[in-house]
């Protein structure tokens, strides 16, 4: 039989949805469409119990049962989570519950060194957890990250390059913040053209891990480069010498 490693991707909680009566449980079909392409299974996961709890011992068991994770984008981090005494009125879509999870997420894949693509919040997220902090609004007109399509200019002989073979790329990009102090053990692969992070990676080795500013899953469809960081990250989950699509015993 053949066997597609399964890629944990945490769902996005979304208040409104047109085809839906109640407030839901997303993901993008890009995003699970990406995952498909390059041969994982991709399975949406429930965050922590309502209310914000989140037990580090449960999380870590859930996510023992996965191959990878896929931490994809969403509305803003609350920004005392990342120390700031007060938010900005720009910030959006805060989630308590979302928070906790994500973040206990992203702290036990790299405690577990569990292959990790974060993508646009998910890069914040990993940010935060290594003690970083984030600019909570680009009010600079001229730093539009929103519903554009710009190059992006990758670090020589970084994984983001080596992965997509490129270094520069077309990055679809949907976000009003950013990195601001870079957390402990990370270092900046890939900068737009104003000087904005748009990824970064594990200064030591760490096991896997990607994480990009913008949103692959947007353009993987036609762009190769981009396709080629969900085919990375299948590939490191995918046990050594399998593959893909290749069956297992």
């Amino acid at each position: 039989m053949t066997s597609r490693p399964l890629i944990a991707i945490p769902a996005r909680f979304s208040a409104t949805t047109s085809a839906l009566r109640h407030a839901a449980e997303v993901n993008a079909r890009a995003l699970i469409e990406a995952v498909w392409r390059a041969g994982g299974e991709p399975a949406t996961i429930h965050p922590c119990a309502p209310g914000g709890t989140c037990d580090a011992a449960d999380v870590a068991e859930r996510l023992a049962r996965f191959d990878a994770v896929l931490l994809p984008g969403g509305g803003d981090i609350a920004p005392h989570r990342y120390g700031a005494a007060t938010a900005h009125e720009s910030v959006y879509d805060v989630d308590d519950e979302q928070d906790a999870f994500d973040l206990e997420v992203a702290r036990r894949a790299l405690a577990a060194r569990q292959p990790l693509l974060a993508i646009c919040r998910g890069l914040q997220v990993v940010n935060t957890v290594l003690g970083g902090t984030l600019h909570q609004d680009m009010a600079d007109a001229r730093r539009t990250h929103r519903h554009v399509l710009h190059p992006v200019s990758l670090t020589g002989g970084s994984a983001v390059a080596r992965i997509t073979g490129k270094d520069k790329v077309e990055a679809s990009c949907y976000h009003h913040q950013h990195v601001d102090r870079l957390g402990r053990g990370l270092r900046v692969t890939a900068r737009a053209a104003d000087g904005t992070v748009e990824a970064v990676e594990p200064t030591e080795p760490a096991g896997w891990l990607v994480a990009v500013q913008w949103h692959p899953e947007d353009t993987a469809h036609e762009d190769p480069a981009q396709q080629r960081l969900f085919d990375a990250l299948v590939a490191a989950a995918r046990p050594h010498g399998t593959p893909p699509g290749g069956a297992q015993s």
